[in-house]
């Protein structure tokens, strides 16, 4: 093994975009021979990593079309990473340079929204590590050869955008690679740890760095709805983090968010009636003759982003300035139980509630297509085999709190 990597860092000064002899010599390395000589411990590392041997994944790149500065062998949980662009994984990741190989414990720099994928913001990577070290603190507490950053002297963004994603590495320079034992021993350490993560992410309902759930999950029921196709091994229910909500476990937050903003409201003398089941926002105050409308939303996340409805929208536009937009975010949710737990959370209040254009964002739309309609207004089907007319001029209609496109 340690001839292997040594291999791949001998050719690296050599590197070209181009598909030199030097390049192929190193493809053969990083997408059959490497990952082969770990499959043949894949038993090992499929149970420290707490997963069945055939959801264990192991797979090398080195540039499709043009070859990578810093080409890279990864192991990771097939349900867990579907690609290189999404999840947790353990990497070998090459130097430009060649003076060094890591070992990294990393994370896709994407996240599937349900259309897209989105690159990950440099802030919101950082976020995720330091959510991920904490939870990996007894296991690397004997390990003062781990690494928080790693400089892999890359010249292209590629080459430079492994380094936001690392949570620890270990490092092995070019002119002291340990031998085949002792890679294999550091490898199966950093799975443990790859492990830890796994677990920790199907517990949490929200990943610091994430997008919202509330708003994944919007975002994604839109993309179905519109009949948007998923792409090749990204999985609607989760997104590279940790699972979305469940029936059960919104509920439980909306309970909760709506009863600490009624004991909020109650503490200032307001009478709070739950209207939330008939109207188009949560709770109706009375004091003194006065009303307020108010609309209440609980998150497990930070409460940046939450989701309206177009209704909702529109009734808060109505009452203004009698209204008021409550945010009940940082609630916790415990999920180790049959039913799921909410306790915490922080109440934010802001009345009067002012909904601008500029801060909402359009998810959806409803397209008007008049398909089938003609000059003067009639349907007409269209028959088997005919042709469809094209009309112009659709009306677009924007959904969920959004507007109208100019």
């Amino acid at each position: 093994m340690d001839d292997l990597l040594s291999k791949v860092l001998e050719l690296q000064p050599s590197w070209t975009a181009t598909n030199t002899e030097e390049m192929q010599e190193r493809g053969v390395v990083i997408r059959q021979q490497l990952p082969d000589l770990l499959r043949r411990d894949g038993a090992r590392l499929s149970d420290v990593l707490g997963v069945s041997l055939d959801d264990l994944g192991v797979e090398g790149r080195d540039g499709t079309g043009l070859k990578s500065e810093v080409p890279w062998v990864r192991v990771f949980g097939r349900e867990q990473s579907p690609s290189s662009t999404t999840g947790w994984y353990v990497v070998y990741l090459f130097s430009a340079s060649g003076r060094r190989v890591y070992l990294s414990l990393n994370q896709g720099t994407t996240i599937w929204t349900g259309g897209v994928f989105k690159p990950r913001r440099l802030e919101d990577l950082q976020a995720r590590v330091g959510w991920a070290r904490p939870l990996l603190a007894d296991a690397t507490a004997a390990r003062p050869d781990l690494h928080e950053t790693i400089e892999l002297d890359g010249r292209t963004p590629l080459g430079r955008g492994y380094g936001p994603g690392n949570v620890l590495a270990i490092a092995y320079e070019r002119e002291s690679l340990p031998v085949r034992e002792t890679l294999l021993e550091d490898l199966r350490f950093m799975m443990g740890m790859l492990g830890t993560l796994y677990q920790a992410e199907r517990l949490t309902p929200y990943i610091p760095g994430d997008p919202t759930p509330e708003v994944l999950e919007a975002e994604q029921h839109a993309a179905k709805t519109a009949g948007r196709r998923t792409p090749g091994g990204a999985r609607p229910s989760r997104a590279g983090q940790g699972f979305l909500l469940t029936a059960a476990e919104r509920r439980a937050i909306e309970r909760h968010s709506v009863s600490m903003a009624t004991e909020h409201f109650e503490a200032q003398g307001w009478a709070v009636k739950d209207v939330g089941g008939k109207e188009s926002f949560d709770l109706l105050l009375t004091r003194d003759g006065q009303k307020l409308h108010v609309e209440v939303k609980g998150t497990t996340s930070a409460g940046l982003e939450v989701i309206l409805t177009r209704a909702e929208v529109e009734k808060q536009r109505k009452y203004h300035p009698d209204n008021a937009l409550v945010v009940v975010h940082s609630i916790e949710l415990d999920r180790t139980g049959e039913e799921p737990v909410t306790s915490g959370g922080v109440l934010h209040c802001t009345s009067p509630w002012v909904v601008e254009d500029e801060d909402l964002t359009v998810i959806s739309y409803a397209y008007r297509t008049q398909v089938g309609v003609q000059h003067l207004g009639e349907q007409t089907p269209f028959p088997p085999g005919v042709p469809q007319q094209r009309h112009g001029g659709g009306k677009q209609q924007a959904v969920d709190g959004g507007r109208s496109p100019q």
